[in-house]
């Protein structure tokens, strides 16, 4: 699915070139007016020097200078500058914006001049290009008549790294991103759950997961009646949750579970949804993409642990069987649900879904899903929300979104929420019908399945759609999670804090 990109690094800076596609980044303080010190050596530097100059208090550091050399080659040139406290959220923006100013002439090569910036700055600055550069050279799908015939990105060159880094992580982090965004950008009559599955069974083959399908029998079996309930609305019985598990050798420890909403169209079921809010409902499987991207990139990684990565794959359709309001259902863990709002469905799926992972006794329980309204209200779509059964756990939360660059806001989890959501006649109601704090409701629902030995991250994936791309990603559909994700596990280390504090 993704191209290969061949990545060359050199120390010596880049002081002359024909490259005809140039990235250039300094350091902030030298493309200031006032600043008298002299640049580093870098192709036509006095020209570039003297053009920019020519502007008035143009920020490199927000918007990339955009010319072209007086060379042979007539070198197309983006220049950015960054200090050393430069956020990662702010170095992906600048770094996006770099990456869509080359790539836009479709070049083969991407040539990268890193001039006058300390050994660390120089390694986050390209490591934030090569991820910009992998996902804006990455084509989501489209089903135009006349298709564009886009040049392929095949190399990235980069030049003033002192030291030799290693991108195994961005590329396998790059290609979980892509894939999670391909699979969101597809139609809803091309990614049913029948032909999601058997893509999911292609990329099974392919990585040496091991796959089994939860189908309709086998979760009346399980007794799986809130995710059933949401299934019985549709005319074609091909819902079910996949379940796939990673297993290195020798790998005796308890697993990482995955866990992603697959609800591949929303229509709200009988409490319909009116059509600008049903429009764009396709996306509403972005949290199974995100939890099958993790897995497929922690799988490029070969990482030591074992993973279980469990998708709810659904559509909340109306018709005559469709489950409606008032409707009591019980969950595969025993917990009666009473129904409130048909359109709160993700939660019904979810609950069974957590329960049957935590079946498994992972070590640490991540949840993926577009999930409530109420998180984009609250947040905007430039972070997603996050929940979690462990309070300890919230400064590493927000420190990893933060690193990351994909940044997300943590809310409260207090038992008091709990009021809202007592029922008349069931164990809890499903969700309130005053529509208040919604994304924490969800929160306190799915914590009912969750077993409370279990540490567990909820993800409320209010950034799964950003208008003009987010961070490094360069489209509306971002794919968010991944990259925080192996952040989170393999910078913050938190499989081992799970295992200490569950």
């Amino acid at each position: 699915m993704d191209n290969k990109v061949k990545i060359k690094q050199y120390s010596k800076p880049l002081a002359s070139t024909q490259a005809p596609h140039l990235i250039i980044i300094l350091p902030s303080a030298l493309i200031k007016p006032q600043i008298k010190k002299p640049w580093p050596p870098i192709p036509h530097g006095e020209v570039l020097k003297k053009r920019l100059l020519m502007l008035d208090e143009h920020d490199c550091s927000r918007t990339p200078f955009i010319t072209d050399l007086p060379n042979e080659a007539g070198t197309h040139v983006a220049l950015g500058a960054v200090d050393e406290a430069v956020s990662s959220f702010d170095l992906l923006t600048l770094a996006r914006k770099l990456a869509q100013a080359q790539l836009a002439r479709n070049p083969h090569t991407v040539t990268v001049a890193l001039a006058g910036l300390s050994n660390a700055l120089a390694a986050r600055v390209a490591e934030a290009l090569v991820s910009a550069l992998l996902a804006a050279s990455y084509r989501l799908p489209a089903f135009k008549s006349k298709k564009d015939k886009p040049g392929r990105l095949n190399s990235i060159e980069i030049h003033g790294l002192a030291g030799k880094e290693n991108f195994a992580r961005t590329v396998a982090e790059a290609a979980g991103n892509n894939l999670a965004r391909h699979l969101t950008a597809l139609p809803p009559n091309e990614l049913t759950p029948t032909l999601y599955r058997q893509r999911i069974a292609a990329l099974a083959r392919v990585h040496g997961w091991r796959m089994e399908f939860l189908d309709i029998k086998k979760l009346k079996r399980l007794k799986a009646g809130a995710f059933l309930a949401v299934a019985q609305g549709s005319s074609v019985p091909d819902a079910g949750i996949v379940h796939l598990r990673y297993t290195p050798k020798q790998a005796k420890r308890p697993p990482l579970a995955l866990v992603g909403k697959g609800v591949c169209f929303d229509t709200g079921g009988t409490n319909l949804k009116p059509a600008k809010h049903m429009y764009g409902m396709h996306e509403d499987m972005e949290g199974s993409a995100v939890a099958l991207g993790t897995l497929l990139a922690l799988t490029e990684l070969k990482v030591d642990f074992p993973v279980d990565c469990w998708l709810a794959l659904v559509q909340n359709h109306i018709g005559p069987n469709a489950y409606k309001q008032n409707d009591v259902v019980r969950a595969s863990n025993g917990v009666s649900i009473e129904v409130v709002h048909t359109d709160a469905e993700g939660r019904m799926i979810l609950s069974d879904t957590l329960a049957l992972a935590c079946k498994q006794k992972p070590a640490l329980l991540i949840d993926y899903a577009t999930l409530t309204g109420a998180c984009v209200y609250a947040l905007g779509t430039s972070y997603s929300g996050a929940f979690t059964n462990r309070p300890d756990w919230i400064p590493i939360i927000i420190e990893t979104g933060r690193l990351s660059g994909e940044r997300v806001w943590p809310f409260p989890m207090d038992e008091d929420y709990d009021k809202q959501l007592e029922s008349k006649v069931a164990d809890i109601k499903q969700c309130s019908t005053e529509g208040e704090a919604d994304h924490i409701l969800a929160a306190r629902f799915l914590n009912r399945f969750v077993d409370k030995t279990i540490p567990w991250l909820h993800v409320d994936l209010a950034s799964g759609n950003h208008k003009g791309g987010l961070a490094h990603i360069p489209t509306d559909i971002t794919g968010f999670g991944v990259r925080y994700t192996l952040n989170l596990l393999l910078e913050q280390n938190v499989l081992t804090r799970a295992q200490g504090w569950s």
